[in-house]
């Protein structure tokens, strides 16, 4: 499957915006799917992730500001973010994968992700 992120754009603090993630294939509501981010010179890090289930899991610096979701009849996986701060600014990616223990591996193509830049 593969999976295309959109959706980012700049705002303010404070402000919210949401990410899309497009997925081809009708096997994407098999899939656990990640969001993730990198901001310039960081390492790319998970934020959130949603099961095949609709079970979901948050970074602590998300938590309260950002939700994710998914529609599996529109093989879409969904971030919606909130109460924006400038450090939120990144790259945001998102990527299918799977938990071993409590630890969320991703294993699909990265592809371009989409740019979320939060001005103060």
């Amino acid at each position: 499957v593969q999976l295309q992120a959109s959706g980012g754009g700049l705002v303010q603090a404070g402000g919210s915006l949401r990410l899309s993630c497009a997925a081809s294939g009708s096997t994407f509501g098999t899939y656990a799917v990640g969001w993730y981010r990198q901001a310039p010179g960081e390492l790319r890090e998970l934020v959130a992730t949603v099961t095949s289930d609709g079970v979901t899991e948050y970074k602590d610096f998300v938590k309260g500001r950002f939700t994710i979701s998914r529609d599996n009849a529109e093989n879409t996986v969904y971030l919606q973010m909130n109460s924006l701060k400038p450090e939120d600014t990144a790259v945001y990616f998102c990527n299918t994968g799977y938990y071993k223990g409590i630890y969320f591996y991703a294993y699909g193509d990265w592809g371009q992700g989409t740019l979320v830049t939060v001005s103060s």
